[in-house]
Order: structure tokens, then sequence, then C-alpha cells
């Protein structure tokens, strides 16, 4: 679809980004491995590891500046490298009445943009983030905790994918209606009734994105460029722990929005000091007709019982589980599992957390093993990933916030059960200011009241649970119980089993929670890939929402019939 454009470079862009949209679209058909933005940092050149930590560098200690961007004089900041380095960065502050009203004046122009247009333009903006991606993993990293490995990939190429992927779906939605038919109605021996109808999108209004602050990049993307691709202004308001990310992006996006003609203040920054209330004040505001937020279940349930003018987006907190009843290659399983408790931390909301084992234990490729064998066999493994420092800082990360810190702490302290395997402290070589930790894997009962008071509840962070449970059908409900209740993003099962597959997709089809089986080799758990997977299924109290499908874009604008006689 095309329409008329008044500024030239937006027909160039058009140009220049239909072949990856259509590339997009066919992806998100097939659902196989696809991606217009390499994962590996070699592809951006020998130097641009360099440069983009000659980049990050140029930005620390000094004010963030956002030209033409709405400002009251103040400055915000605070954020502080979970490694240890002094960061100093601070943002222009507004009001949220300036802000408002800035973002209002911005509309209209982009609104009257075709989706094509305006998918052509997030295109853009997604392709110049891409080619920063070492100076967007420098920030993540310093901002969230993850290592350069995974902010490079997960903070750059990864979410950069879920970025246009929600493009994708936005524009496929806003066309699925033609712009304009005919209607004719036989009226038998009378002239037939002959009318023409047009059909227009029609933008809902300001969308809040509500960053967080372990992934502010792949959360953030996709409800920023579903509203943007669909003609509203986004108000982006960061994690106050992890500003930078999202700072730099608002910044390209404005840069490309006023070079292609259009007012930058469709996208601003709302940054605030942490402990700030502006989330809240923004969230009921009659103006803002979306929110995007991921964190805390607590807050979520606040956006969903206030913020009723708005159509609300959350991801909260879940419990993920796996059920292990057998397997056919019992070392590929617990090196799976070992690097999926270990990675980030355990900080991802997709991270297991409950491993439920019956206690007669289970069938292997080296022989029945009892409970106990597996829990100590995975905790030898997991001992074994990290029990180089330099290794394991690479997988882990750093601690970012102090709960994490506290959980990993009451663990070690035996508060949650008996340890089978104890958190330690690494020390970075890289980073000697750095706060490490490793898993700690505890063993707990599901019959025994106190234990499942435990393992029922989110405990986030390198903190999982080994559990005890009567049988593998008993350990399949208490999966389906806890998603129903408590939510979970994801579900893993481990059998060679035909009857207990059969129960565990059963169980999450019922409970409605994404399902992993049998994963032994270098696909994990807590890792999900754009165009292919969905993350969460907004079909269980973990998330009312999904990454990414139709009715993540569909409802963030509306269409407008106008009709004629012919």
């Amino acid at each position: 679809m095309s329409a008329a454009v008044t500024h030239p470079l937006v027909s160039e862009l058009v140009e220049r980004h239909q072949a990856t949209l259509d590339a997009a679209l066919d992806a998100a058909a097939k659902r196989d491995y696809w991606s217009p933005y390499p994962e590996f940092p070699k592809a951006y050149g020998e130097s641009g590891p360099a440069d983009g930590k000659a980049a990050f560098d140029a930005l620390l200690g000094k004010p963030f500046v956002l030209d033409g961007h709405p400002t009251d004089g103040d400055q915000v900041g605070g954020e502080a490298s979970p490694y240890g380095i002094e960061l100093g960065m601070t943002y222009p502050h507004a009001e949220p009445d300036a802000l408002i009203a800035a973002m209002h004046a911005a509309q209209p122009g982009w609104a009257a943009a075709t989706p094509l247009e305006r998918a052509a333009v997030c295109l853009e903006i997604l392709h110049r983030i891409n080619a920063r991606s070492h100076e967007f993993a420098q920030a993540v990293m310093h901002t969230t905790g993850q290592a350069y490995g995974m902010a490079f990939q997960a903070g750059g190429p990864h979410a950069q994918d879920r970025g246009l992927e929600a493009v994708a779906y936005a524009y496929a939605e806003q066309t699925r209606l033609p712009r304009q038919a005919g209607w004719t109605k036989p009226q038998g021996k009378r002239d037939p009734l002959v009318m023409t109808k047009e059909f227009t999108v029609v933008p809902r209004g300001l969308a809040l994105l509500i960053g967080c602050n372990t992934f502010p990049t792949w959360n953030g993307y996709p409800g920023l460029f579903a509203s943007l691709a669909t003609g509203n202004p986004v108000l982006v308001k960061p994690h106050p722990r992890a500003m930078l990310p999202l700072a730099l992006t608002v910044r390209i996006a404005r840069e490309v929005l006023a070079e292609a003609g259009f007012d930058p203040n469709l996208v601003c920054l709302a940054a605030e000091h942490e402990g700030g209330t502006v989330a809240q004040t923004l969230a009921v505001r009659p103006e803002i007709k979306m929110i995007d937020y991921t964190g805390s279940t607590a807050f979520g349930d606040w956006l969903e019982e206030h913020a009723r003018q708005a159509q609300v987006y959350t991801e909260k907190a879940g419990v993920n589980a796996v059920v292990i009843d057998s397997t056919d290659d019992y070392k590929g399983m617990l090196g799976n599992l070992a690097f999926s408790l270990s990675l980030y931390s355990g900080q991802m909301c997709t991270t297991p957390q409950n491993l439920l084992i019956p206690r007669g234990g289970i069938a292997t490729d080296q022989g029945d093993k009892s409970y106990d064998q597996v829990v100590a066999d995975l905790a030898a493994a997991i001992d074994g990933l990290l029990s180089d420092d330099a290794r394991a800082a690479a997988i882990l990360g750093a601690v970012v916030n102090p709960g994490v810190l506290q959980r990993s702490a009451a663990a070690a302290g035996g508060e949650y059960g008996e340890l089978a395997l104890a958190p330690r402290a690494v020390n970075s070589p890289e980073f000697p200011g750095a706060t490490v930790r490793t898993p700690a894997l505890i063993k707990l009962d599901a019959d025994k009241p106190d234990d499942r008071a435990v393992f029922r509840s989110e405990c986030f962070g390198p903190v999982s649970f080994a559990v005890a449970v009567e049988s593998t059908p008993a350990a399949v409900e208490l999966l389906r119980a806890t998603v129903r209740d408590k939510g979970a993003m994801t579900a893993s099962g481990y059998t060679t089993s035909p009857e207990v597959e059969a129960l565990l997709v059963e169980a999450a089809l019922d409970a409605g929670v994404s399902l992993s089986l049998n994963l032994t080799g270098g696909v994990y758990a807590n890792q999900t890939a754009a165009f292919s997977d969905l993350h969460g299924t907004g079909a269980n109290p973990a998330a009312n929402s999904a990454y990414c499908d139709g009715a993540f874009v569909a409802n963030r604008f509306r269409t407008v019939q106008i009709r004629r006689h012919s």
C-alpha cells in the first residue's frame, strides 16, 4: 500500500526498508529462524567493540542531550553500574503537562502518515540502533548487570528483532482491511444499492512505556515500536537504574523522525530519580491510552486496576517450573538445566525456579537415579560450569539490585531450606568491583506446608528449588496449579514417555503456558526467538499479553469507516 508522501526521505525509507518488512512478515508467517540483525559481535567490524566502548565512555559523567526535548531545566540521574564503575549521566527532566502537550502537538502529522510510511521510519530507527549495537551493549551491561556477551545479543540484535517483529505485526493488522471498497446490493427489478466505503486507521492516543531494570531494550522495544508503528506518540519512562539504553533509543528515534519531516516529540523521555512517582502520575492521566509495563506483580496489578482509561499490557512475576520424569540424555539434561539456572544469575523472567522431581527417582540412559542423586548431579553440573571465575563472570553477569543479593544471602543462610549447592561470590577478573553470585540450589518437599509456601512464590534471582514430589502425575498437577495461581512465563519437561508428554502438553494448554520439552542442546527454556517463539501467552497471571501476536498490536489503533453513495 502506498500514498503520496510529503517528505523525500520518507519515500526513500519506504524503498530502502520494503524488502526487510516483507521478509519480516514472511518470517512471522513461517515461524522459522530469521533475523536481519547479526548476533555475532564481529559482524559489526573489527573496530566495533572498541568504537562502542569509546562512544559509551564519551557519555559518562555528562548531561545526556536530547535536542528540542521538553525540559524544566532540571537534570536527573543516579544510575550505578553493577560492575562498580562510575556512570554519572544525567537526563533532562520535564513535568508531565509539558511532555503531554508537546506529544499531542506532534501527533497529527504522524497519524496522517500511512502504515507503510510509519513502518519504514520505524525500521530506519531500528537500523540505526543496530549499527550502534556495541554502544548499546555497554549501556545495557552497565545498567543491568548483564555480562557483555549477553548484553550485546539480548540488549542489541535480539531486542531489535523484537522491535521489528512488532512493526511487522502492526503493519499487518493495520492493512488487514482495504483502504477503500465498493459495495453493491442487488434490489431485484430496482437499481442496486451502490456505495463506496473507506476504512481509515486511527491511532488510539499517547502511549506510555514503563521500562524495567533487567531488560530495558528487549522488554521495551515491542511496546515502543508497536505503539509508534500504529501512529501513537510514545512517552518512554525508563527504570531509574537503567535509563541510558532507553535514552539512547529515544535520541535515535527523535533524530530519524526529525529528518523524515515529523515532529521529534513523537518520542519523549520521562526521566526521574529512583523513588519517584511519575509512572503512577502518568499512568492515570486521561491522555494516556496505552501502557506497556514489565516488572513487579504489585505495580502491574495496580496499573491494571487503576489505569482504566488505557489499554494496559503487563508482564509481571511468575513461578516457572520443570517436571523431570525421565531422560535419554542425562548429561545433556543436566548441562542444559545448569546453564539455564546460571545465565544472568537467574535474573530473567523466564528462568526455571522449581525443579519437580519424583521422590522415587527417574529413569535415565545412565540407569535409574534417585531424587538425591539427581539433585547432587545437578549441583555438580552447576559447580563445574562455573568453576572458573572468568567463565563464571561471563555467564552470571552481576547482581542487579539489593533484593537479589538479599535472597542469595538468605539461601546461603539456610532460610529457604536444605542447601544442595551453596552460592559463592565470584571475583570478576575484568571488574573487581562487580557483585557476582553463583546459584543456590535448595532441597524442598512438596508435601511439607512450610516448603510449599517457599517454592510457590517467586524468588527472583540465583535461587532454585529441587522439589521432591510423590509421582510424575503429581508433579504435572503441581505445575498446572502453580501456573494457574501464580503465573509462569515458561514451563519445561523431561520425559521419554509419550503418556507423560501428553499429560504435560494437556497441563500447559489448560494453564496457558508455553512448554519446552527435553531440551538438552543449545536451546534453553529461558530464551525465545523473535518471529518464531511467543514470549508469554497472556493466558495466565504472569502476563496479559505476548511478544508478539496480533492481539499485542491490534488494539493500539481503531478503524473508522466513511461510506457514501456512489
